[in-house]
């Protein structure tokens, strides 16, 4: 079954909506990536259009920035926390926002790793 964004069958006081048409091919929503850590592997993905979208579903290189702009490349070791939900970390599950734990020190993840297919970041 296709997921889909369009909005909920019911209203929150628990009322339903009655449809007034069926899901759109537009309103279709893809699965997460889920970016694990790990060796480097990618997909392409065919997006609306005819238009290509790379996927990170795993990786263990950051390119992370210190605070004078200095970039550097290095491993990931471990996720430490993610704000997004807690239970990603015990998966080692990157996504923005969550903090990792590198050669070079921790760093925050600033790219979406699901939608670029890389990963980049800034040093704490």
């Amino acid at each position: 079954m296709a997921r889909s964004q369009f909005r909920s069958a019911r209203k929150v006081t628990g009322g339903r909506y009655h449809p007034f048409r069926t899901k759109k091919s537009t309103e279709l929503a893809g699965f997460p990536a889920m970016t694990k850590l790990g060796e480097r592997k990618t997909q392409t993905k065919r997006m609306l259009g005819g238009n290509v979208k790379n996927v990170l579903l795993q990786g263990n290189e950051i390119s992370v920035t210190d605070k004078k702009g200095k970039s550097i490349k290095t491993q990931i070791v471990n996720v430490i926390e993610n704000p997004a939900n807690s239970n990603l970390v015990r998966r080692n599950i990157i996504t923005k926002g969550c903090v990792v734990e590198t050669k070079a020190g921790r760093a925050r993840v600033t790219s979406r790793p699901g939608q670029a297919a890389s990963l980049s970041g800034k040093l704490l």
